[in-house]
């Protein structure tokens, strides 16, 4: 990888965590009196965005699946231990198992297809 190659992979990384705290800190969002997690359909989509970018990079997994599991650590650990020792991920809320669903499926997803053109080709 060259030099700039670290720099965007150093960004997506950094990009990882801010798209995972924006989505934890917004997901008890409500529409009206509806709860409305918004941010499962933006992890859904930026999540393996983030995966395919990284792939582009480099043709390691490492390389490739490090935004995802980046995000992934990012989401148990503050949604663990939340801003001011709350809980922003509750067990039994689907909210939760929706966000996380969302954001690493599709990721998971994303990464097994680069990976498997790559093998293909």
């Amino acid at each position: 990888m060259s030099r700039l190659d670290r720099a965007v992979f150093g960004f997506l990384l950094a990009d990882a965590v801010v798209l995972a705290l924006v989505e934890l800190l917004f997901l008890p969002s409500y529409l009206g009196t509806v709860q409305f997690p918004v941010t499962a359909a933006v992890a859904a989509v930026t999540t393996p965005l983030l995966v395919s970018e990284a792939a582009r990079l480099s043709p390691r997994r490492r390389i490739a699946g490090a935004p995802l599991v980046v995000w992934f650590l990012t989401v148990l650990v503050f949604g663990a231990l939340g801003p001011g020792g709350d809980m922003v991920l509750v067990g039994n809320d689907w909210r939760t198992l929706l966000l996380i669903g969302a954001g690493a499926l599709p990721s998971a997803m994303m990464l097994g297809i680069v990976l498997g053109k790559r093998v293909r080709t």
